[in-house]
């Protein structure tokens, strides 16, 4: 149970292609950590900053002086109720640090791809409803499921991999494929599986989805100037690729795609929610440490602010 603690990093400088981005990460500490997380979410960010924090999985909240925004968002216990009684019970290792229904002045709801643990039902029921004027981003493949699911039309916006948004300034929004294990494409050529690069404040971050290294995935990622990766880093094997459970980039992969890229920062996520999908980050981080070169970050931290600025 956890709140925002007074204690910050040191802002660490990060070169970039286009600036130099400070990042800063606040520590939490033990409280409620639906009560704080709710509070620091409505409390205003200053200009020239862009703030983050970890939802869990695949799951961020953005929030920069003008917009706030949530990228795969599963907060609740929707596929521990679906998967009962079931070989993977996907109970929550880790609790929700919010309710759906705390969420409010929510502008913008990215969801990858229709996988629960990235487009749960009852996560994004609820925010729609307490949120009238929130749009969904999705992948234009899936736009009849997610009207069936119960999202209004006038609430959805579908996109296809090569297109971009820009609804407001300061935020744009590219899609590019996603290789959840294939890159799937219906009859009308729009994929399934997206992958995010968000320019939000100044901040351009790319958000993978679900994913692994394809053909021609770094010549796409390399017309934008990156300054943080959220990249997968739960792996896969054959015993869950038996099980049909779709993996992700290693993290030596992940690491590998930044260095060629010069992406400057990761956070590596999509651990430490279901016991069978999962990796030790007491084993991965020293294993980062050795591998990352001049790469800064890591695993993501539960329960931490992160600032990032250009001023």
């Amino acid at each position: 149970m956890l709140c925002a603690d007074d204690s910050r990093s040191a802002p660490l400088r990060v070169l970039c292609g286009k600036e130099q981005v400070f990042i800063t990460m606040i520590a939490l500490t033990e409280y409620p950590e639906h009560e704080k997380l709710s509070q620091a979410l409505s409390r205003p960010v200053p200009a020239g900053e862009v703030h983050a924090w970890w939802l869990g999985q695949a799951g961020f909240a953005f929030k920069c002086a003008d917009t706030f925004l949530l990228l795969d968002p599963y907060l609740s216990d929707f596929l521990a109720k679906k998967y009962k009684g079931k070989e993977f019970t996907h109970l929550r290792m880790m609790d929700s640090p919010l309710a759906p229904e705390e969420i409010e002045n929510v502008k913008y709801v990215l969801c990858t791809h229709k996988h629960s643990d990235h487009m749960d039902p009852e996560t994004v029921l609820p925010v729609a409803h307490n949120n009238p004027d929130c749009v969904f981003v999705i992948p234009r493949a899936e736009l009849n499921w997610s009207k069936e699911l119960g999202l209004r039309e006038v609430q959805l916006h579908g996109m296809n991999a090569g297109e971009t948004f820009s609804p407001v300034e300061g935020l744009t929004i590219a899609a590019i494929p996603a290789a959840h294990e294939e890159i799937k494409i219906n009859g009308q050529g729009e994929h399934h599986f997206l992958g995010y690069i968000v320019n939000l404040g100044d901040v351009t971050f790319y958000h993978s989805g679900d994913c692994l290294p394809y053909a021609g995935l770094e010549a796409k990622l390399s017309t934008h100037a990156i300054d943080v990766a959220l990249l997968p880093v739960n792996g896969r094997d054959e015993f869950r690729a038996s099980r049909n459970v779709p993996g992700n980039f290693t993290l030596d992969e992940a690491v590998e795609l930044c260095r060629h890229l010069d992406i400057p920062f990761i956070l590596g996520h999509h651990f430490g929610m279901f016991d069978f999908n999962t990796v030790d980050p007491t084993e991965v981080e020293p294993h980062f440490q050795d591998i990352r070169g001049t790469l800064q970050g890591g695993l993501v931290k539960a329960w931490t602010h992160y600032v990032f600025s250009t001023l």
